[in-house]
């Protein structure tokens, strides 16, 4: 997500300086905001900039879904006052941001779509578009592709392009291995509605299945924020919804939708299944899965005011601590998810190679059966699956391994680590041979606390990335300063040499 920008969105022409922060600062989310001011991706996150625990300069908004300014620009001090000019310029630019069609106008395409004989159904590969025959001459020059038959029209996430911007999107695809692992998991422990949140193909899995099979009894809803799969789902399948900032672009009407979907009849348990984008914002992400537990939990009868809504948060193994720290009632399970269009979450390599994409939830570990012909095996003491380089470590008591190495125990720093570390007596842990020693007494420098480095400091809210981008932009806009003032003291020495060449002629 976005931690700071250029101007805002439909800002007027007004330039503001990114905010980026001072070395040894970093910037922490302070989260959603009633009233806050919204870009063409919803309402905007507030941040602040934040050095050993305290905060430094001005809050500001920034756009809740895209890290990158290059894909939102959207920036706004928090007590900045806009004037009318530049609130009318911001709304014109959000309508104009907007899809082209509404999901209403999509569904009735839709429908019109499917009536066409085979040999009169084309999609527009470059905008992404089912096409009628009345818009064939404005694709003219467009790829096309033809023929599209039932079967394409029912695995969208095929047909359409990968949104892989991983500071934006990251629409890595569950591949079917993965998907169809996770269908039959959902099914065998009872669960009848799937609330599949940025998680298009588990959901076309299913729709597939409930339009080929009779007696198939689960159902699911999707919630994403890539608006082009309304083209294929109806309004009770798809809701155009931003999992950073728990947004429903439809309104009040797409909330239904989802409280309605939410509502768990006895024999239709409701089960929650997440894969957001690996460089988003945890605190954001988990923020928004609260919200939609507490809609689930509106909805049910007497006996579940004291559960969580039964959930899978799929993501990678090295974001375990932070997790836990908004659900310390999840457990990572040793299944490696593994994607389609990503070159290295394969399923089948070993060593560092293997996904480090796991399973989080906050069922029972017992419960989660995990495939025995892929090498995964029951361990009774820790009473869960776990991978076959899992071995149980008897002085820490558990099965220790994150990555699917067998990992060994320090005995120094008391724990189980990497097969690749070696305890340091500089750093006074363990660490790859060739590291670099950074001992020191002071605690964390983003927060002050002791126990973390900054780098895994939960207050720690921006990637490098984000910061070095504000670092440009900060650098930038002190060259323009620094060349205006160049050109003043230009400007001067002009009219100052001159006016000695006037003073010398009149005294000849």
């Amino acid at each position: 997500m976005a931690a700071g920008g250029g101007a805002g969105a439909g800002g007027g022409g007004h330039q503001a300086a990114a905010p980026g922060p001072a070395p040894g600062a970093a910037l922490a989310l302070l989260g959603a905001v009633p009233g806050a001011p919204s870009c063409p991706h919803g309402p905007a996150l507030l941040f602040v900039k934040v050095s050993h625990g305290r905060e430094e300069g001005r809050r500001f908004y920034a756009c809740s879904a895209c890290r990158d300014r290059k894909d939102c620009n959207f920036f706004q001090w928090e007590d900045e006052k806009l004037s009318e000019a530049r609130l009318a310029a911001r709304e014109e630019y959000n309508r104009n941001h907007q899809p082209p069609f509404t999901h209403r106008q999509n569904v009735e395409r839709y429908e019109n779509f499917v009536l066409l004989p085979l040999s009169k159904r084309r999609f527009c590969q470059e905008c992404q578009q089912l096409l009628l025959p009345a818009e064939w001459g404005k694709h003219s020059s467009h790829q096309i592709l033809c023929d599209i038959s039932t079967a394409q029209l029912r695995s969208p996430s095929q047909l359409l392009y990968p949104l892989e911007n991983k500071k934006t999107n990251a629409q890595y695809l569950f591949a079917n291995r993965s998907c169809q692992f996770l269908l039959d998991l959902i099914i065998s422990l009872g669960f009848r509605r799937v609330l599949c949140v940025g998680t298009p193909r588990l959901h076309e899995m299913i729709q597939s299945k409930a339009s080929q099979e009779e007696d198939f009894r689960v159902r699911s809803l999707l919630l994403d924020i890539d608006f082009r799969y309304s083209q294929f789902y109806t309004e009770d399948a798809f809701c155009h919804y931003n999992m950073f900032n728990h947004y429903f672009f439809g309104g009040e009407a797409v909330h239904e939708t989802c409280r309605k979907f939410l509502h768990q009849d006895k024999d239709e348990r409701v089960i929650m299944v997440t894969d957001p984008p690996f460089g988003g914002l945890v605190e954001a992400l988990a923020s928004s899965f609260k919200k939609l537990m507490a809609m689930w939990k509106e909805t049910e009868k007497e006996g579940y005011e004291n559960q969580e809504m039964p959930m899978f948060w799929i993501f990678p193994y090295f974001f375990e601590s932070r997790i836990l720290d908004f659900f310390p009632s999840f457990s990572m399970m040793d299944y490696q998810v593994d994607y389609d269009n990503h070159a290295l979450y394969k399923h089948g390599k070993t060593g560092r190679r293997q996904s480090p994409v796991r399973i989080f939830t906050n069922l029972s570990p017992s419960m989660i059966v995990l495939p025995v012909e892929e090498g995964y095996r029951f361990c009774v003491i820790c009473q869960r699956y776990v991978s076959s380089g899992n071995q149980h470590c008897e002085i820490c008591d558990s099965c220790t391994s994150k990555d699917g190495r067998q990992w060994k125990h320090c005995s120094l720093c008391k724990k189980c680590v990497k097969p690749s570390w070696f305890h340091c007596n500089k750093c006074n842990c363990c660490a790859l041979q060739n590291h670099t020693c950074e001992k020191t007494d002071a605690g964390c420098f983003v927060c002050g606390k002791e126990g973390h480095k900054r780098s895994t400091c939960p207050s720690l809210s921006c990637t490098r990335t984000s910061c070095q981008a504000d670092k440009k932009q900060r650098q930038k806009t002190l060259k323009r300063v620094k060349i205006g003032i160049h050109k003043r003291l230009a400007m001067k020495h002009a009219i100052f040499s001159r006016r000695k060449i006037k003073n010398k002629k009149k005294k000849t």
